[in-house]
């Protein structure tokens, strides 16, 4: 709580920040009359406002279209043409592919396939929710993934939680049940035990305050995985998450010639097994923190499934039949996004010449990513959600009132995708990020910030480059829990680019742990959207995200032996 004296201060907060910071950096501009100057002065307010977040984070990043021209920075055209560049237009054309699976649950229908095979031991239960999870953010957006796995999540600790209550309530029964008929056997001068026995009220919740501590805990686990493995798995593809979009952009601003070294399948094959390696070591964490190594117990070695664990199984087979058959529009979807991917993967593979280089003269340069997106994305808004029914000439006419209606209906039906779905789910703040992000690196390398920056990081050659990236993933994890990871990325890149210049190593060596670490944000609610949605469900608390080790492991042993044998 603030003090007394301070509290009508924090009414103008956002007043004082929004006015107050372009006013006390003005002086920068003023003194030094350099472009160099007057770069640094913008990108130094908008670091402000993106991590106050004093006004919108989409509006922020239009403040270059602005006052870049302005101040003499760069031309607005320059300026503008970053704003939906190639990289953007990569980042679109995979977003409408994830609409696409989102709005005919594709995505659900793949996750609760998957629980339903790997079954619903404790660990292979979160293991489960882990890997459904991790395998849809790399595709669709980590809030969407969230927002359909939470629920499922917690209709099935719902449903466990029923069981095991209607199970302890049925055993004490039997219990009490048997301890009459032992006392009615007895003496006469036990009859006292046996009416207070006998009258005894069952009470409304029989489970021990430490057991409902521990069914707590197991609750946390479960909801926690779900953001934790939303934000790894979103690292495994270039189109995952805003930071590798980030990054892919500022490649190619600031060093042109690249050779295209970031692509799909280039940074597929290097953060897939990374995101492999993160995802279980996240799973282990959680194991051990919530509930316990016990292999006999936790996988299900030895023992039968128990009633709770028949209530998650059933759960989730309820939820696939509600889902029913596979329908038309879901299978030509499913093969769209197969064929996208494979399209992505075979465009430069790098060992073999890809697609675009046989198929195409020239193709290797004129063809990028983007291509295969955007053309996956027509097609969405081309072929039919229904299959196409062909009406016969010479049809029977046994009833001409249904023949008359089909003849008038067309012959495809409505789109895969339609745009009015597509302008409402889509994160169109999230595109204006990426490119003020992308118009801060262009102009700082044009404007000649970037190698003043360089120059001044020259004594940095001394540290090893392990160190450096080592400090600099530590940076970014900090930086990251209370900013947008893509504001974070945006901010950090350029900055890290100008440091592996000045002291001759390869930008990516320090440029990738920097990404990957601005998707690492699980400490606080705010951190991400992923991180949000889940504390809504008011499992956790913000000390039980800090630090996912309260409470110890034997107690959370204890509890899967009570309740799940």
């Amino acid at each position: 709580m603030a003090p007394t004296c301070l509290r009508p201060l924090l009414r103008f907060r956002s007043f004082a920040i929004l006015f107050l910071t372009p006013l006390l950096l003005l002086p920068l501009p003023l003194v030094v009359s350099t472009r160099e100057a007057r770069c640094a002065y913008i990108i130094i307010i908008m670091a402000v406002y993106w991590c106050t977040e004093v006004i919108p984070l989409a509006v922020t990043a239009l403040i270059p279209v602005v006052f870049f021209p302005l101040l003499g920075v760069q031309t607005a055209k320059k300026v503008c043409f970053q704003y939906l560049n190639n990289t953007n237009m990569l980042f679109l054309g995979g977003l409408i592919v994830a609409i696409s699976v989102e709005q005919w649950n594709l995505h659900k229908r793949i996750a609760l396939r998957v629980l339903l095979i790997l079954g619903v031991k404790p660990a292979l239960l979160m293991l489960g929710f882990m890997v459904v999870t991790a395998f849809l953010s790399m595709w669709i957006s980590n809030t969407a993934t969230t927002a359909m796995m939470v629920p499922i999540v917690q209709a099935v600790l719902d449903q466990m939680d029923s069981t095991e209550y209607d199970v302890t309530m049925m055993e004490q029964a039997t219990g009490q049940t048997n301890a009459v008929i032992e006392l009615e056997e007895k003496s006469t001068s036990e009859s006292t035990a046996v009416h207070v026995i006998s009258n005894e009220q069952v009470p409304d919740d029989p489970r021990s305050s430490e057991e409902q501590k521990i069914k707590k805990r197991i609750c946390k686990g479960m909801t926690l995985c779900v953001c934790y493995a939303a934000s790894i798995g979103g690292t495994a593809t270039l189109t995952g998450t805003g930071p590798n979009v980030v990054l892919k952009g500022q490649m190619n601003q600031l060093y042109p010639n690249n050779n295209d070294i970031v692509n799909f399948a280039s940074w597929f094959g290097f953060a897939f097994p990374n995101m492999i390696v993160m995802l279980a070591l996240a799973w282990l964490w959680l194991q051990c923190s919530f509930m316990g190594l016990n292999l006999k117990k936790n996988w299900g070695y030895g023992t039968e499934r128990t009633a709770k664990e028949k209530a998650a199984y059933n759960v989730l087979k309820e939820e696939m039949r509600k889902l029913g058959p596979v329908s038309y529009a879901e299978l030509n979807v499913f093969l769209l996004f197969l064929l996208l991917v494979l399209l992505w993967f075979t465009r430069n593979p790098g060992f073999v010449k890809g697609w675009a280089a046989r198929l195409f003269s020239g193709g290797d340069k004129y063809i990028t990513d983007s291509v295969p997106a955007m053309f996956v994305a027509l097609l969405l808004f081309v072929l039919p959600a229904h299959k196409p029914k062909l009406i016969a000439w010479n049809q029977s006419m046994s009833d001409p009132k249904k023949t008359e209606e089909d003849i008038k209906k067309p012959f495809l039906s409505t789109s895969l995708l339609e745009w009015d779905v597509v302008q409402r789910k889509m994160p169109w703040s999230i595109v204006l990020l990426l490119g003020g992000g992308f118009a801060l690196a262009d102009a700082s390398a044009n404007s000649g910030l970037s190698a003043w920056l360089g120059h001044q990081m020259t004594p940095l050659g001394s540290i090893p480059p392990w160190a450096i990236a080592t400090v600099v993933s530590l940076i970014i994890a900090v930086f990251t829990e209370c900013t947008s990871n893509v504001a974070t990325a945006t901010l950090f890149l350029p900055v890290f680019s100008s440091l592996a210049t000045s002291i001759k190593i390869h930008p990516l060596y320090v440029m990738v742990p920097a990404t990957l670490s601005a998707s690492f944000a699980f400490m606080l609610p705010v951190a991400t959207p992923p991180n949000a949605i889940v504390f809504s469900y008011g499992h956790l608390r913000v000390l039980d995200m800090c630090s996912s080790e309260a409470g110890g492991v034997p107690e959370s042993q204890k509890y899967i032996c009570q309740c799940l044998q």
